[in-house]
């Protein structure tokens, strides 16, 4: 099922799939009781939540390669913390394999306390060693940094250190990528939408052209158009059909784009 959007419910799709036929899973699920929206509040109590999660976490597991990664999407909602106990469970069966915040660079409005700015993404690995690419994620310096750093008289091979400065810093596990507003350009329609800048990081980190990615909850397609830019092969499911409809339209946009730049 190379870039497809298969629809249905992830747990009857999920298990047709080819066993360790994916080096990446990156999956962004209904969050439980933080939107309102009927599909994330589908799940009378957080416990029938959990137990969900844990089945399509361990059937994506089934078809993640020993040497990939997963990406889970969480957040924290105005009172609720369903995504700690979501990674409490994970990692008990899982193993950890990072935590990384989406900086989300705006906060909104929370009268009595911080104005919440970010999102999370539990990382979990399948086997001990996997590929995790972090020359392909490094964050370009400012040409000011660069600059004082290149006169620094510490570095005695002030080529090579340029070179370094050239290639840029590694990415923290603080990814900051401004969110989307609802007059953003690239906004397609989906209440949650994640920007392709966010989703390409975790793409070029845990892969290579040529790779299979696995989205399970594909909604407008971030995933599918992420890989497509930087040539992954990926699969999708959705339950949607409106949003299989943004995805696809999304794709063929971005495959057409790559073309015309050829």
């Amino acid at each position: 099922m190379k870039n497809t959007v298969v629809q249905g419910d992830a747990l009857d799709i999920l298990p047709a799939l080819p066993a360790g036929g994916y080096q990446a899973v990156i999956a962004d699920p209904p969050y439980c009781n933080v939107l309102a929206e009927d599909w994330d509040r589908q799940w009378p109590t957080v416990e029938e939540y959990l137990r969900w999660t844990c089945r399509w976490v361990a059937l994506c597991m089934r078809a993640l390669r020993e040497d990939g990664l997963l990406f889970c999407f969480g957040q924290l909602g105005k009172r609720e913390h369903v995504f700690l106990h979501v990674q409490s469970e994970l990692c008990k069966d899982w193993a950890f394999h990072d935590l990384v915040i989406w900086d989300r660079a705006v906060g909104y409005d929370r009268r009595d306390s911080f104005s919440p700015a970010y999102e999370m993404v539990l990382v979990l690995r399948k086997g001990k060693n996997p590929k995790f690419y972090k020359e392909a994620v490094r964050e370009p310096y400012d040409k000011a940094v660069i600059a004082n750093y290149a006169r620094d008289k510490r570095y005695k091979n002030k080529a090579a250190r340029l070179e370094h400065l050239m290639r840029g810093k590694f990415s923290t596990n603080i990814l900051r990528v401004p969110s989307l507003k609802g007059s953003a350009k690239e906004k397609a329609g989906h209440p949650c939408q994640k920007p392709v800048a966010l989703v390409e990081k975790l793409v070029l980190c845990s892969t290579r052209p040529g790779d299979m990615i696995l989205d399970p909850f594909l909604g407008s397609g971030t995933t599918a158009v992420a890989a497509e830019m930087h040539g992954r092969l990926w699969t999708g499911i959705e339950i949607n059909r409106s949003y299989i409809e943004i995805a696809e339209h999304r794709v063929a946009e971005t495959s057409g784009s790559m073309q015309a730049a050829v």
